[in-house]
């Protein structure tokens, strides 16, 4: 039963028609590489009706009443909530979550859905008093806020359901036309949220998920004039490409991170290391959020790493659909493997093993590290898997200066019950967000969510994507008297 509704999946949303194409692309079970579907192929003509179809799509979406939106994600809302147990088998199947990690997820995307519909209602303008320049006492106006038009989304594969409702959830909200390229690795998931907004009553031709190779149909999304905004989350080198190819278009960027943590002498411990286990190693490390580096004043140092290697230990790996499993595999053996590498260039270059370092397939075992070269890749660049390194501190200073040290800033977790420490934190570290007695891997859907440096452009999150997908149109008029 699982398998039949698995390949029921194979049909892209193409201006809203699911149709199938005869080059296909397989997608497989990273856990034992077994086949679970396949999808569609698209082709660079398949992109250019898409958009062109979008264009009338935004013409319907714009003239769409607030009230008709708001209806709309809230019904796929509830049906996603009425399907969860096939959303959340879908989203394990296909990635590396497990299926506790998966239902987290689908509660997620109901809760970003609904955050949309209440956002839609709220896109406000306001008065200009256009009499405070002089010879402008006769005019009166206001600005408004409206829809771009065509967006194209580009989602990666590690919240493979969640990630694309933060895209097309505030697109819809707003007025916009949106065409989802999801990740080859994960688009079942996109496909099932695109079924929700269809069986919801969502008109046609706003929304296309296509799946196809990046250099097919990838450039001309991005390429494109009619499509006026690109939102995509993933890798650094990725994002430059897009940027360099885009040409004149609003751009959002959310490009990942090296996420620090920091545990002063004072700190809650079991907080903190319960915080920061759970922060290197959800999802299998596969999260941009990841905590990554660990800065723990030299009070507490040796007792914080006995107790996160004890902790780590203890993390149960193996089958994603048990109940009883902490992390399932890396999204494919490649990944494994290029993880292993960094690992061992750390280990050559003196850093030392606390635990883990071990690959089994897909599988890399949660891992520890002490000691590392700041001139390693594991130091310095976003290892997107479950590998945390450690490091003794002095002070609050130190950890600061470390902490910003590399081309990323997203968010970073900081452990101490002296709130002075904690703002001076807030002021000095180069982030977009710092959690307090969290670790770097808190997020709730609402916030405004992105980063700094090589860590993206503009801000997530439900209000805060509306704003980016909308622009502010003036209104004045002069009056005769």
């Amino acid at each position: 039963m699982l398998m039949e509704t698995l390949t029921k999946r194979k049909q892209m949303l193409l201006a809203g028609e699911w149709v199938f194409r005869e080059k296909t692309i397989d997608v497989f079970d990273p856990q034992d590489n077994s086949l679970i579907a396949t999808v569609p192929s698209a082709s660079a003509e398949d992109m250019h009706y898409a958009i062109e179809q979008a264009k009338e799509g935004f013409r319907i979406a714009a003239a769409m009443p607030v009230y008709e939106r708001i209806a709309i994600l809230n019904r796929a809302a509830a049906w996603i909530e009425e399907h969860t147990e096939e959303y959340a088998v879908t989203i394990a199947r296909e990635g590396s979550k497990t299926i506790r990690e998966a239902r987290k997820e689908v509660r997620r995307c109901m809760e970003t859905l609904r955050i949309s519909a209440e956002e839609a209602r709220r896109i406000h303008g306001e008065t200009i008093p256009f009499d405070q320049m002089p010879g402008s006492e006769n005019r009166i106006g206001y600005y408004y806020r409206f829809p771009i038009g065509v967006i194209g989304a580009i989602t990666p594969f590690n919240d493979p359901l969640n990630l694309v409702a933060h895209k097309v959830g505030p697109a819809i909200a707003a007025g916009n036309a949106i065409i989802v390229k999801p990740s080859l690795a994960t688009p079942l998931s996109a496909f099932m949220l695109a079924e929700a907004l269809v069986n919801a009553g969502l008109p046609p031709k706003i929304l296309s998920v296509i799946t196809g190779e990046s250099r097919e149909i990838g450039d001309v999304l991005v390429t494109h004039p009619d499509v006026r905004m690109i939102s995509f989350t993933g890798g650094l080198e990725t994002g430059k490409s897009i940027m360099q190819k885009a040409g004149l278009k609003k751009m959002s960027m959310e490009l990942g991170s090296n996420s620090p943590a920091i545990v002063l002498n004072d700190a809650d411990l079991p907080n903190a290391v319960a915080s920061t286990v759970s922060g290197a190693f959800w999802a299998a490390g596969q999260n941009c959020l990841g905590v990554q580096r660990i800065y723990v004043q030299e009070g507490v140092y040796e007792q914080f790493v006995s107790e996160f290697v004890s902790q780590t230990k203890q993390y149960r790996i193996g089958d994603k659909l048990s109940e009883h499993t902490d992390m399932g595999p890396l999204i494919n053996e490649k990944e494994a493997k290029r993880i292993e590498s960094w690992v061992n260039e750390a280990l050559e270059k003196g850093g030392k093993l606390l635990c883990g370092g071990i690959r089994e397939g897909a599988f890399y075992y949660p891992t520890a590290m002490e000691s590392v070269p700041t001139d390693c890749k594991l130091a310095k660049e976003e290892v997107f898997g479950p590998v945390v390194t450690i490091y003794p501190v002095s002070d609050l200073e130190s950890a600061i200066q470390q902490a910003n040290s590399v081309d990323f800033g997203l968010q970073a977790g900081i452990f101490t019950k002296d709130l002075e420490k904690a703002f001076i934190a807030v002021r000095q570290l180069d982030v977009g967000g710092v959690m307090i007695n969290d670790s770097s891997d808190y997020r709730i859907d609402a916030m405004p969510f992105g980063g700094v440096k090589g860590s993206g452009l503009g801000r997530e999150g439900v209000k805060f994507t509306v704003h980016e997908m909308t622009e502010p149109k003036v209104v004045c008029v002069k009056l005769s008297n």
